[in-house]
């Protein structure tokens, strides 16, 4: 799918989210990146095979540094 040089990562790579960027829709909440991932504001991801990658934001508990 990516057609840059050097290619970017692809979906399956650990750092797949550093490919470049193909469609952004802020108002919607999501960007597609050229390897097929859509990213999600939250940081959650759908692969191109189908699979979801669930958000990797802080929970609220890790952010004010204290267990619930």
């Amino acid at each position: 799918m990516c057609q840059h040089q050097p290619p970017c990562p692809p979906a399956d790579a650990r750092d797949r989210e550093a490919a470049c960027l193909m469609a952004f829709h802020p108002e919607q909440g999501w960007g597609l990146l050229c390897n097929g991932v859509v990213l999600f504001d939250d940081r959650g991801e759908l692969l191109p095979d189908g699979r979801s990658v669930p958000s990797r934001r802080p929970d609220r508990r890790e952010v004010l540094g204290r267990a619930a």
